[in-house]
């Protein structure tokens, strides 16, 4: 069956000890078998980039559990994956992508209905869609959901997915304006993936539909979110065993009593996921370009300000899940911590002028300002009095058995996947394996 559109978010049992209710199948919303697989095929071929170079799989790739172990990804202009990408010195990127990609565990779940690290887009049973975001209310027509509407962002972007101005149709296109609509970006990445026979074919058997009307972009969209539901959904950890009768021991349920009582990290780490789902200023330092317009001439990333436009929001980023957080390095909006002890310790703690910058993992860019926003004292202010709160500080031996249990939530089978990374994709194009 097709993905349901998600619409609100489900309330999540608690156990009398504090602890979430053992995740369950209904927990999750239901995927074919046939769209599964034709996804993960799209989620690994590079043709949904205009320049056909870059897959979604570039920036939230298996060998870095589902991220890309950068604190800021290189997009369009960059080679390779991981800590080795470096710029193509053909095509130089004209900046970082601004935030940390974040990790796609359990986004199948049906409680996350809010994505992005500044929740830009969110279920809402009152728009059309079924969804909210800040772009035309037509342009979430047809979209499975949340997840499946994500995809529209990346694609869209100079720097992610779609190339920079004028360099292919799709960019072009964008650069024009033309998103939806015959001759509009997506349209042309969907002739792209129809021209294919063997997608028309995977098309057909997964969404009959298409055989008749055509491949649409919401069909290539909603057959990745089906495999991006299905590939990463991981509740098979020894936290998982925990909560269904198999208790942890030692260290690990130190840190487990820990975690939901005297740090206070379950005040926001909620739930069977570790995530309130809402949004919270910790202090993260700044780097790298900021999310902002291009026209804008400052780095400063407001983060949830910039969706809704309260001044309470500023600098507020959405609480991330922490299941298979042991993988998904670097840590932060901004990747700022590529050690989770050091991002820890730091954690709600209003000194920027402390941060050690060599925490960052960032590729060589030519030209990049990255230390902007650090760099001025007044930034450096501003996060740090929009903190919420302070952290109570942890002994060493506090610290390791809280890390004890965040390795707890790493699921025993999360850094292979269930299907797996394909040896080809229908376009020929290469794999990045």
């Amino acid at each position: 069956m097709r993905l349901a559109v998600l619409i609100a978010v489900v309330a999540a049992p608690v156990w009398a000890d504090g602890l979430p209710a053992p995740v369950t199948d209904p927990d999750y919303v239901a995927v074919g078998e046939a769209e599964v697989r034709l996804g993960q095929l799209l989620f690994y071929d590079p043709i949904l980039s205009g320049n056909r170079n870059i897959a979604c799989a570039t920036c939230h790739h298996p060998r870095f559990g589902t991220s890309d172990a950068v604190s800021l990804s290189l997009g369009e202009g960059g080679i390779g994956l991981g800590s080795e990408r470096r710029v193509d010195p053909a095509n130089l990127p004209e900046e970082r992508i601004p935030r940390n990609a974040p990790g796609l565990w359990n986004l199948g779940a049906r409680e996350f209905t809010v994505l992005f690290h500044d929740g830009r887009i969110a279920a809402d049973a009152a728009r059309p869609g079924g969804i909210r975001t800040p772009l035309d209310e037509d342009m979430t027509l047809g979209f499975s959901g949340v997840l499946s509407a994500q995809t529209m962002f990346p694609v869209l972007s100079q720097d992610e997915m779609a190339g920079h101005y004028s360099e292919n149709d799709v960019s072009q296109a964008v650069r024009l304006g033309r998103i939806t609509g015959d001759g509009g970006a997506w349209d042309l990445i969907a002739e792209r993936v129809e021209g294919i026979e063997a997608y028309r074919d995977l098309f057909a058997a997964a969404y009959p539909e298409t055989a008749e009307r055509g491949v649409g972009f919401t069909d290539i969209s909603n057959a990745v979110a089906a495999f991006m539901a299905f590939e990463w959904r991981s509740d098979d950890s020894a936290f998982d065993a925990h909560l269904r009768g198999d208790p942890l021991e030692g260290a690990a349920l130190a840190g487990l009593e820990l975690f939901y009582g005297a740090a206070g990290c379950s005040d926001c780490h909620s739930g069977p996921f570790q995530t309130d789902h809402g949004f919270h200023a910790m202090g993260v330092p700044q780097i790298g370009p900021g999310k902002v317009a291009r026209f804008e001439s400052d780095a400063r990333d407001e983060g949830r300000m910039e969706v809704t436009g309260r001044a309470g929001d500023a600098f507020a980023f959405r609480t991330p899940s922490l299941r298979n957080v042991t993988l998904t390095a670097p840590y932060g909006h901004s990747g700022a911590y590529r050690e989770l002890r050091a991002f820890l310790a730091h954690h709600g703690r209003a000194d920027l002028a402390a941060y050690d910058r060599s925490q960052v993992v960032l590729p060589d860019l030519p030209g990049a300002e990255d230390w902007r926003v650090l760099d001025d004292p007044a930034e450096r202010a501003a996060i740090e009095a929009a903190a919420e709160r302070d952290v109570p500080g942890l002994s060493a031996a506090e610290m390791d058995e809280l890390l004890a249990f965040l390795d707890s939530l790493t699921g025993g089978g999360a850094r292979a996947g269930r299907l797996g990374v394909p040896e080809t994709v229908p376009s020929g194009l290469p794999v990045e394996r």
